[in-house]
């Protein structure tokens, strides 16, 4: 390992404390292990509902703030952000609800409503079936101001797997983005061209989150040297020509694109399985992986931009004011981390990662 090298004085930068602005973290004895990786990076999180059951309630969503707060290391001031998990019949006073939490003095926020097509990724049986019977719901969240996270993709078995993101644009998010024009959307981890390019030219309503997995890899990660299934995530890697579309986006400077890591942990021996688990866990090093992109893609004066100020400028929330240094220092990803009774293998366990979090 490399990890006592001391960086040159040219090859550190700080930036104003970033957020995460898409993030898992399970529940139970999973809060121990991935909560403090989460709270080391980032000030704030936006943590997604789909649990088992699902988020569906205000009065739940704080109860689940409350149970990651309790996994926070000793003087950790990270701030969950809740969500509720919309569903056919999600009731529009329970959006009322959420939007009191912003200002009502609670112990926590529920800042936004997050839509999963049914069977679309990691616990989403209980998801949307028909966007119209959501409507109610999603009329109270435009007078509100409260945002959608949308995971775009169409989910019929006809449709191939590399394709769904793109469909579902077509088919259903410009219908919904004309009947709700005040909406606030956010197109959760694009992961193709033309969704890079659909937010960008859709107006000041609609943003998108990139993750790093998706700005590192494209599709061959999942195969070189055989079936990589912690590479495996949905939506699922793309073309070439779609990560270097998704790394323009994230390094333009455009506002409409900020941080979300989407992590996702699984028991390895779950990941590790004939029919394994959808998801890659990057919190541990999530901005070690972020600064990798922008360095190579010689932008690392917009980084600040993307991880820190495009986030919380689209919801309405304050910008942090620490500040957290990056050092150009090669260290080792641990191969495993102890979770529950099994382990959680981190997206590039055992290599070597050129930036490291001070």
């Amino acid at each position: 390992m490399t990890d006592n090298i001391a960086p040159r004085a040219s090859d550190s930068f700080s930036i104003t404390r970033p957020d995460d602005w898409h993030l898992h973290v399970r529940d139970g004895d999973a809060l121990r292990t991935v909560v403090p990786h989460s709270a080391a990076q980032f000030a704030r999180a936006v943590i997604m509902p789909n649990l088992k059951p699902p988020v569906t309630t205000v009065a739940q969503a704080l109860d689940y703030a409350a149970r990651i707060r309790a996994t926070l290391p000793s003087g950790s001031d990270f701030e969950p952000l809740m969500t509720l998990y919309l569903t056919d019949d999600l009731n529009p006073d329970e959006i009322l609800r959420a939007s009191a939490t912003r200002s009502g003095g609670t112990a926590a926020q529920v800042v936004a409503v997050k839509l999963y097509p049914a069977g679309a990724t990691t616990n989403s049986a209980a998801g949307v079936t028909d966007l119209r019977k959501t409507y109610p719901a999603l009329e109270a969240m435009q007078r509100a101001g409260m945002p959608l996270l949308v995971h775009g993709e169409v989910t019929s078995p006809e449709i191939d797997l590399f394709d769904r993101e793109a469909v579902f644009i077509d088919t259903h998010l410009t219908g919904l983005r004309r009947d709700f024009p005040e909406l606030r959307i956010v197109l959760e981890h694009i992961t193709t061209k033309e969704a890079a390019h659909y937010v960008r030219d859709a107006g000041p309503n609609t943003a998108a989150t990139i993750t790093a997995h998706h700005l590192l890899y494209n599709r061959n990660a999942i195969f070189t040297g055989g079936i990589c299934p912690h590479y495996y995530c949905l939506p699922v890697l793309k073309r070439e020509t779609h990560r270097l579309a998704l790394v323009q986006a994230a390094t333009s400077g455009d506002p409409h694109f900020f941080l979300g890591t989407d992590s996702a942990p699984h028991a390895t021996h779950l990941k590790e399985h004939a029919a394994g688990c959808a998801g890659c866990y990057t919190a541990f090093s999530a901005m070690e992986m972020y600064t990798e992109v922008f360095d190579t893609a010689n932008a690392l004066e917009r980084l600040e931009a993307f991880a820190s100020f495009h986030g919380p400028d689209f919801y309405r929330l304050p910008r942090n004011t620490g500040r957290i240094t990056m050092a150009r220092r090669p260290w080792q990803m641990p191969q495993a981390f102890a979770f529950g009774e099994g382990s959680l293998t981190p997206l590039r366990a055992g290599q070597t990662l050129p930036w490291k979090l001070q």
